[in-house]
């Protein structure tokens, strides 16, 4: 008797092998057989005509304090994520001494617009080394499984305080920081996260600890991380600081694009496979074009008594003010009159239905010529004919799909991903990367077979995170599996909701086509809702 019997799908293995038709059988939260499965199970799944394939390992989060009130780890339990790295970009609670504790919540609120109170309110704060933290996360159930990075900000606060933020740190203040390190691998952490982001600052303003420390101590860091096979994750690296970093020994993990230039993403992807030779490095980027989402139901960017107003309003009297034609041109002259409104113009129309249309060619600016009218004319018009559902999307990252496509296909160590699920929860929206791989890189362009698509998903970022017992289905292999329909898969229409801790708002998405998503042997998610069922672990790196 096992627990579980998926019959009948096309089994995607994640190695990037073609599909097979077959069954698989799930006992104890493990694979237990797979091909012709006889016997019985106390669940069946008919997975006639849909993919089977390893549950979808995400490497980019920052879901550190959403775990601590939201155990579905919502949205990317809704795309078939069942693993997710949290503590990226340099960003954590731990290591945290309890007098800094509103510190770290702050740093974090700032940097990945996650509100403080939320945190402050969410989580226990029990712990002040990583190993702690890990223990006092895991407390609490979740749906799917989580691994973590500790994060150089917190690092250098905790060993140099104040003087962590533009001071250089000491030969004898490296060693304690690598200590610290090594000590947070060896208690479950997978790796370190250092951010050079300048723009990533504390609440007083300045740039977060770490950003311009010496990329030696770095190399400090990452001779710990590489005697332990961690990994090490950076954002905002300059080449330099990169090779500090891979040279020293350590597996890297960096966020990369390219520019909105022809030819862009080949140069791009040669570069990666050149700074590549002898070293083990991934790049991961983002799947499409993607920056801040807004339209009535959060707020418009542009400055303006008129438009403060509009802000200000609750939804229900913005709906009434965008039919008021007098005050409506007031948001029109005010929208000419602003230069720092420009770039409003640049916005794409993801529309209004059930999904959202993210291959829009035509700029709001494009819309409003064809229209004859100023581009905030076309946001308030598709605004009142939307009844606010209207979303626009500003796309900062990766402008053109073509050289993304050139940057996806001709390197071999770049992956997807890129999602910020947990940050910016009110401003972007791209935890559905996985998603979207399957519905556009896949199905709509066949940029992708299902077999690379799914390998770029499942077993690759496993290799990357080092987990040896997820990622591929195989017998003896953790039972973390999706079904999922590849003709019918796809993103739903981001929502705003206010399902935060003190009513904070957010952006939510859900999908269509998942049939279920096991973790650990239990089914997590079933025909694209929760079941309530929350069987994720917190992972320790070197136990699995």
């Amino acid at each position: 008797m096992y627990d579980i019997i998926i019959r009948g799908g096309s089994l995607v293995d994640g190695t990037g092998t073609e599909p097979v038709l077959g069954d698989l059988a799930i006992k104890d939260g493990v694979i237990a057989a797979m091909g012709q499965v006889d016997g019985d199970a106390k669940e069946v799944i008919d997975a006639t005509g849909q993919m089977v394939t390893p549950g979808f390992i995400d490497t980019h989060t920052h879901l550190d304090a959403q775990i601590g009130w939201d155990p579905d780890m919502t949205p990317v339990s809704w795309h078939g994520v069942t693993t997710a790295l949290i503590g990226n970009c340099g960003v954590t609670f731990a290591p945290c001494k309890p007098q800094d504790r509103e510190f770290l919540a702050s740093m974090m609120e700032t940097v990945e617009d996650i509100p403080r109170e939320a945190i402050m309110s969410g989580l226990p704060w029990d712990w002040e080394q990583y190993g702690e933290y890990l223990s006092s996360i895991s407390e609490k159930p979740t749906a799917i499984n989580v691994a973590g990075l500790v994060g150089h900000s917190a690092i250098r606060y905790y060993v140099m305080g104040d003087r962590s933020f533009a001071d250089q740190a000491s030969d004898e203040e490296k060693e304690q920081m690598a200590e610290i390190v090594a000590k947070s691998l060896e208690s479950g952490a997978f790796g370190f996260s250092t951010n050079r982001f300048e723009p990533h600052k504390a609440p007083d303003g300045r740039s977060i600890p770490g950003t311009f420390a010496d990329p030696e101590e770095l190399a400090v860091i990452s001779k710990a991380v590489a005697q332990r096979n961690g990994l090490m994750q950076a954002v905002g690296a300059t080449q330099d600081v990169m090779e500090a970093i891979a040279d020293a020994g350590s597996r890297l993990l960096f966020s990369f694009g390219t520019k909105a230039e022809p030819g862009a993403g080949a140069k791009s992807a040669q570069w990666l496979e050149e700074f590549s030779e002898g070293r083990d490095v991934t790049a991961i980027t983002h799947v499409r074009s993607s920056g801040l989402l807004f339209g009535l139901s959060t707020r418009f960017m542009i400055r303006g008594k008129a438009w403060k107003q509009l802000n200000e309003a609750d939804f229900a009297q913005r709906l009434e003010l965008i039919e008021d034609a007098d005050f409506c041109a007031e948001l029109v002259a005010e929208a000419e009159a602003s230069e720092a409104s420009k770039l409003i113009g640049e916005q794409y129309y993801l529309g209004a239905d059930e999904k959202p249309n993210y291959t829009e060619k035509r700029s709001v600016k494009e819309m409003a010529e064809e229209a004859g009218e100023h581009w905030a004319e076309t946001l308030l018009r598709l605004s009142r004919e939307t009844q606010g559902r209207a979303l626009f999307n500003w796309h900062m990252f990766q402008k053109d799909m073509d050289e993304l496509k050139d940057l996806l296909t001709k390197s071999s160590h770049i992956y997807p991903g890129l999602g910020d699920a947990g940050a910016h929860v009110s401003q972007i929206m791209d935890a559905g990367w996985s998603t979207f791989i399957l519905s556009y890189w896949h199905r709509e362009t066949g940029t992708f077979s299902i077999e690379q698509a799914v390998e770029k998903m499942t077993s690759g970022p496993a290799k990357v995170l080092g987990l040896n017992d997820r990622g591929v289905l195989s017998v003896g292999m953790k039972a973390d599996v999706n079904v999922f329909d590849a003709d019918e898969v796809c993103e739903l229409q981001p929502t705003l909701v206010h399902d935060f801790p003190n009513g904070a708002p957010r952006f939510i998405q859900k999908s269509r086509g998942f049939k279920a998503t096991i973790v650990n042997g239990a089914v997590s998610v079933r025909n694209g809702e929760l079941t309530g069922t929350r069987a994720g672990e917190v992972l320790r790196h070197g136990q699995g």
